[in-house]
């Protein structure tokens, strides 16, 4: 991002509101969805954080690169908001993981997609069972591709926070969504071959129409 755009953000330009809009509303919504594994959710979250974002604008730092980082720790900080325990984001995960279509698996195409669909609903149950902070750090770093020092300026605290949170949330998730994965595969099998699954939908919000892919507080 210029410094020029940095300034018009800061200046109130509405026009330079709408690139920044444009550029991360894709990334800020995707994100919001890992954070609170509802659609519905994410959407508000999305509208929530650009609306903070404007309120906020004067603390935009003149100099700088992406705004990116800042915009993810706004929607972070509304996703909390909204989902203050552990109990009500592992009640949207399983709502999403569980939500049915019957599919047949006799088309290669369509077995495709049944093991995409799979795989996110094992890693959104996967993600439940981590600690919000957890799944923060997991979101950013390895949904959004945040380097530490970015994920540090979103959520606020200290690189080596970030690096030890990270290695700790990886071999959690790994181990948790293998053996989710297992398990689902060995109930489609007993199940006669057939797995349920939910499309995903796409967001309408977003010029970019983004696929809509799936935390608690720091400690």
């Amino acid at each position: 991002m210029s410094i020029q755009l940095r300034t018009r953000i800061r200046a109130g330009d509405p026009s330079a509101y709408g690139e920044l809009f444009d550029s991360y509303a894709r990334a800020v919504y995707n994100h919001a969805f890992r954070l609170t594994a509802d659609w519905s959710a994410a959407e508000d979250v999305m509208a929530a954080t650009f609306m903070e974002a404007w309120k906020l604008r004067e603390r935009v730092d003149p100099e700088g690169g992406s705004l990116r980082p800042w915009l993810l720790g706004i929607a972070t900080n509304t996703a909390r908001n909204q989902f203050r325990s552990n109990r009500r984001y592992r009640a949207a995960a399983n709502a999403a993981a569980a939500a049915e279509l019957s599919v047949p698996d006799h088309a290669d195409e369509v077995a495709g997609r049944i093991d995409d669909r799979r795989r996110l609903a094992s890693v959104l149950t996967s993600l439940a069972a981590l600690r919000r902070p957890e799944r923060e750090v997991i979101a950013l770093c390895l949904g959004e591709g945040l380097d530490y020092e970015s994920a540090a300026e979103a959520l606020g605290i200290p690189v080596g926070t970030v690096a030890s949170r990270l290695s700790r949330a990886r071999k959690k998730l790994r181990t948790l969504a293998e053996a989710e994965l297992a398990r689902k595969k060995a109930r489609g099998k007993v199940h006669g071959n057939r797995e349920v699954v939910r499309p995903l939908r796409q967001t309408r919000g977003d010029h970019d129409h983004a696929i809509r892919p799936a935390q608690e507080g720091n400690r």
